[in-house]
């Protein structure tokens, strides 16, 4: 992530013994960043089902939106670094806020030519933005206030990022899925005046949605290039919170550390698994031996699944005050493993709450990843940061890799590529993540 890490905002105007953050105007803006990009993104799983039904797409076809939307992180985020190292965080906040709302805004055109790799375009074009918000918000959140307070600030924001995602379902089913969708055999029948007004109905469905979006974005990046944000000064910063700092003379790069390139494949398998799921519960919540609901019925049930993730977060902050990250990893991982194997073999509205059990049990599993897997790199941390955020592309190629198996085997039996993905995940918290055992 072109050495982010190595930045520090200076604090002599802030009053000794005081404990008011004199940027919290600042935070409150980035904060809002955080809460749209998990909306947004949580929104691709209301689209994916009408598309599908829409553009009659089998799974694998449909998973494409997964795999343009996550390869942009693949793609876009080493020279987000880059760019922000030259433009500063304002400037990379502002451009990827630009960015975004040009990703929503061909949304337009896609619906109303009917055209789905025009769709696939926009989603890769929007999560260009996104990742250029995530590279320069994340860090810098960290810098608005006393280093000490850096984490309290950044698990708030993550939060409201996790609410984004949670009322994300709720809406976009009301807004998107409300028009019912015609199969092909329905859709011939419909002569001239009926076919016509039928397809406006449908891009109107997901135009005015994405065009609001954009006036949204657009307007906050204005915000933000009006306001004065804190400067931020470049300086030879070591890390925190590292025991033994000769850690950063064992390798000459990131690479050359097991725990990170473990920690770099259990961050692709977590996205992974997690938007895998994400993105096949409208249909299998559809399916008449599980819940039979229909799909804008079923959109409102997703809420549960990330709602369970921002809840998580909660709990598994105070719980690994007490107990190791790893352990805490390892626990969630087994679980949720096993609340997907449930769901594989049972039936009925049973295994529809264990699939959405899963969520609650995603949520400390990135962030944990994340620190355990960047421990001990010293000066190599930027370098490692970077890895791991490339990895997240594991969010565009597994959901596809289930798509191909959904078309084949069922979407149910399907789920076991987030076995997999759990189970390994559990090993990198009891085993991978150890320094000593691994290095």
């Amino acid at each position: 992530m072109a050495n982010l890490t190595g930045t520090k905002i200076t604090h002599d105007n802030l009053p000794d013994g005081s404990d008011r953050n004199p940027y919290l105007g600042s935070l409150t803006l980035l904060t809002s960043l955080f809460f749209i990009w998990g909306f947004i993104t949580c929104l691709n799983d209301i689209l994916i089902p009408h598309l599908k039904s829409v553009f009659t797409l089998n799974y694998t076809q449909a998973m494409l939106v997964q795999f343009c939307f996550f390869t942009a992180y693949f793609v876009v985020s080493v020279p987000s670094g880059y760019l922000v190292e030259k433009i500063d965080y304002k400037g990379g906040i502002i451009a990827g806020l630009s960015i975004a709302g040009i990703g929503c805004l061909l949304f337009y055109p896609a619906a109303g030519q009917h055209s789905y790799p025009l769709f696939l375009a926009a989603f890769f074009v929007l999560a260009s933005g996104i990742t250029l918000l995530q590279v320069a918000a994340n860090p810098y959140v960290t810098l608005l206030g006393k280093p000490e307070t850096a984490s309290s600030r950044l698990t708030m924001t993550q939060a409201f990022n996790s609410l984004g995602t949670t009322i994300a379902p709720y809406f976009g089913a009301l807004l998107i899925l409300s028009t019912a969708v015609k199969s092909a055999e329905e859709v011939k029948l419909l002569n001239t005046d009926e076919l016509s007004a039928y397809q406006a109905a449908q891009a109107a469905a997901v135009q005015n949605p994405y065009l609001f979006l954009a006036a949204v974005l657009f307007f906050i990046a204005v915000i933000f290039a009006l306001i004065k944000l804190p400067e931020i000064k470049s300086i030879d910063q070591r890390p925190l919170n590292v025991d033994k700092v000769y850690f950063d003379e064992v390798h000459d790069s990131a690479w050359g550390y097991k725990h990170l390139v473990l920690g770099a494949i259990g961050i692709f398998v977590y996205v992974g698994g997690e938007v895998s799921i994400g993105s096949f519960l409208i249909n299998f919540l559809g399916e008449p031996a599980i819940a039979g609901l229909a799909a804008k019925d079923a959109g409102k049930y997703v809420s549960f699944y990330w709602g369970g993730a921002m809840i998580g977060r909660f709990v598994g902050a105070a719980v690994m005050q007490k107990i190791q990250p790893g352990k805490v990893l390892t626990f969630n991982a087994v679980t949720a493993a096993v609340l997907v194997l449930m769901t594989m073999i049972g039936s009925g509205s049973f295994v529809m709450w264990t699939i959405l059990s899963v969520g609650l049990f995603n949520s400390i599993m990135f962030p944990t990843i994340f620190s355990l897997a960047v421990n001990g790199l010293g000066k190599h941390t930027g370098q490692g940061s970077g890895i791991l955020c490339a990895a997240i592309v594991g969010g565009a190629i597994l959901p596809v890799v289930q798509g191909l198996f959904a078309d084949r085997i069922g979407i149910q039996h399907a789920f076991f590529i987030p076995v997999l993905c759990y189970l390994y995940i559990a090993y990198y918290g009891w085993r991978g993540c150890n320094f000593s055992a691994v290095n």
